[in-house]
């Protein structure tokens, strides 16, 4: 998005602002941290300085504090006036008169066009997400239906990710769960194979969905390669618009069947028909002229914003999702869809014709910045009135209705942070709470983790794993005593015993405290929790005093939630520093907002004990083989599957590896098979 143009506020508030440095107190300004250097002025003197050596053409600019962080990234027809613009105090407004305060170098990036640095300007905002910019948080791409074009039978399957593979992409589809449906209709409707390579050529029998009449079997010759490429071709030709004429297709060779008593042959064709017909009653619009398109609408309430996108591709709806964008209240929402629009096709590709639910600011740059990239005509267009409008008006009720759930839930979200304030004593409302858990099968592949909650819900984007390294053992002569009794300690787990569950507690601590204590100890990048809430007993919170005592960040609030007696939910033990424990009514709204936190950071601490001990398990099989390294590795597993099919596989099947030799596959095969 480009830099915000600046408001008309009296300059009379800019200049109170300016005369009062309080509001924007920091140390840089003549690298002291009780400078008597007013900050304001210092930022306003680091634009100034730089607006003298900028070039007066186009390109992105890029505010910078003093620990090197972006603040604002825009791009400007002029470098030079754009920046210098930032200098003009009594003309901007006041959340600009804080990044001026805070700037301390800016960056530029000179480009030929304005269309190039629109590109390069939302490519850095992703990248960089500066907290004064509209920020987009998608860092998931988009699934897709993919019918392969690299083996005689091709097949059908959800892809997600950079298309590499050879074959026909359709999408993008809102949610993994559109595809599943689609496929499953696909399947029903043209029998193709939905099995990896792998499984197809291992197959000797037909398997359980050729039985359920979802596939055409080929992998047994059930079918000749001929008629199956029909199957393939008649998919491809449903799925880029021409429904109708596979329909009189299908509906003549059912017609046919029935008129030479072929009934069996005729009631599946039926069944083909009656998928073909679910898919497009849910996907159809038919609207004139619309064939790929997004459609893109804002819709704003007390000072946030939900922007919803329906995507159509080949006439047919593959979903819709809906987004909530960071940014500035008190930015419209024009301001921001103008931003969406530019960061959203940053990874995407961007369909011909994009409609608006309204007019953005320098929508024919976008339009040519987004043309530009893909090497067609994209259109922008906000449309206001016939059909399309009306598929606007439909995103935008959605757009309302998903804002006004949103809303509710953050108002629930607030009263129970109120609650959970009052139930711990705590001072305000935490806004950011981070919740640690361990997970390990006696000591292996342990590993810790941290999830986040705030008044927003879950902060799944703030989410840590820690890999457990080995705790180190109390230093010679620490008299205190370790948490429930002595903690076990041991030369066999780099310090500790396996499953000593108090020291991984306190390495993952260690290490999430000492590294922001290093990076912010100012505390003002919002990183810092209001309140620590630990899985577990008092030896577990004893564990999490010292380590913040050792920090000596003993201002930080803790508390330890145990499972009750045989883990029963409802009689979970409440554990603050220096008070007995306590119960909270079994059906407090309360402790039910508790639970969902210590579910949650279990829920992610197996997530991440299960994903390490995968790569354990394989870094054990194939890893250990002398001779195998990624590539390798990689086409074996492609190849067979998993790395146990590598282990049973014969001499011969490994040698028919693409890039093992025949002294390779000895090699893996007597490693497997015991062999010196």
């Amino acid at each position: 998005m480009p830099a915000e143009a600046p408001a008309d506020p009296t300059e009379n508030r800019a200049r109170g602002l300016a005369e009062d440095p309080a509001p924007y107190q920091h140390p840089e300004a003549d690298g002291g941290r009780d400078s008597p250097v007013q900050p304001l002025a210092a930022g306003r003197d680091v634009i100034a300085r730089a607006v003298k050596t900028l070039p007066a053409g186009p390109g992105v600019y890029r505010m910078i504090n003093r620990r090197g962080e972006a603040l604002y990234i825009g791009k400007a027809r002029s470098l030079r006036k754009r920046v210098a613009s930032y200098a003009q105090l009594g003309k901007l407004p006041h959340r600009l008169l804080r990044m001026v305060a805070e700037t301390s170098k800016i960056e530029v990036i000179a480009t030929h066009t304005e269309a190039e640095a629109l590109l390069l300007e939302s490519n850095l905002i992703k990248r960089h997400m500066p907290r004064y910019n509209v920020l987009l948080r998608d860092d998931k791409s988009f699934p897709y239906i993919l019918i392969t074009s690299d083996h005689p039978f091709p097949q059908v399957a959800k892809h997600r990710g950079a298309h590499e593979r050879d074959g026909d992409y359709f999408g993008p589809f809102a949610s993994a769960g559109a595809v599943n449906r689609t496929i499953t209709a696909l399947e029903k409707a043209f029998l193709l194979r939905s099995c990896s390579d792998a499984v197809f050529a291992s197959r000797t029998r037909p398997c359980l969905m050729h039985q359920i009449k979802r596939c055409a079997a080929p992998c047994v010759d059930l079918i000749s390669r001929a008629d199956y490429q029909d199957l393939v071709d008649q998919t491809r030709a449903f799925l880029t618009g021409r429904s109708h004429d596979i329909q009189q297709t299908l509906s003549e060779e059912m017609r046919r069947a029935s008129e030479r008593l072929d009934f069996e042959a005729a009631a599946v064709t039926r069944d083909r028909l009656r998928a073909l017909a679910h898919i497009q009653s849910h996907q159809d619009v038919n609207v004139e002229g619309l064939d790929d398109a997004d459609v893109i609408a804002a819709y704003q309430d007390a000072g946030h914003t939900c922007v919803q996108v329906f995507f159509f591709r080949a006439g047919r709806n593959y979903g819709n999702r809906a987004y909530f964008p960071s940014h500035d209240r008190r930015l419209d929402a024009a301001q921001v869809l103008a931003a969406f629009a530019t960061q959203f096709y940053d990874n995407k590709p961007a369909p011909r014709l994009i409609l608006l639910s309204q007019r953005v600011a320098e929508q024919d740059l976008i339009a040519e910045a987004l043309s530009q990239r893909e090497g067609r005509k994209v259109a922008l267009t906000a449309p206001q009135r016939g059909e399309k409008r009306k598929l606007v008006e439909s995103a935008l009720m959605n757009a309302r209705e998903a804002l006004a759930r949103r809303l509710a839930e953050s108002g629930n979200q607030r009263r129970l942070l109120e609650q959970l304030a009052e139930a711990f004593a705590l001072e305000a409302a935490p806004d950011r709470i981070e919740v640690y858990d361990n997970s390990h099968i006696q000591g292996a592949n342990a590993y810790g983790a941290m999830i986040v909650a705030g008044p927003e819900g879950f902060v799944k984007a703030a989410y840590r794993k820690f890999r457990i390294k080995g705790a180190q053992p109390r230093a010679a002569g620490d008299k205190r005593p370790a948490p429930d009794g002595p903690t076990p300690m041991g030369p066999d787990r780099g310090g500790y015993t396996a499953g000593d569950d108090y020291a991984m507690m306190r390495e993952v601590l260690t290490r999430r405290f000492t590294r922001i204590v290093k990076e912010d100890p100012e505390r003002e990048s919002g990183e810092w929790p209001d309140l620590i809430l630990i899985d577990g007993g008092r030896g577990q919170l004893a564990v999490a005093q010292e380590v913040l005592a050792d920090l000596g960040l003993e201002d930080v609030a803790v508390a330890a939630i145990a499972k009750g007696p045989d883990r029963n939910a409802g009689r979970e033990r409440i554990y603050l520093p220096g008070q007995a424990s306590k119960m909270l009514a079994a059906r407090d709204p309360c402790l039910y907002f508790l639970q969902r936190l210590r579910d949650e950071a279990h829920r992610f601490a197996i997530g991440a004990h299960r994903s390490g001990r995968t790569k354990s398990r394989l870094r054990s099989s194939l890893d250990e083989i002398s001779g195998i390294g990624a590539k390798r590795k990689r086409a074996l597993l492609h190849h067979f599957g998993s790395a146990q099919a590598v282990a049973r596989a014969g001499l011969a099947d490994l040698e028919a590896v693409a890039g093992i030799s025949r002294v390779v596959a000895r090699r893996i095969y007597d490693h497997f098979h015991g062999n010196p």
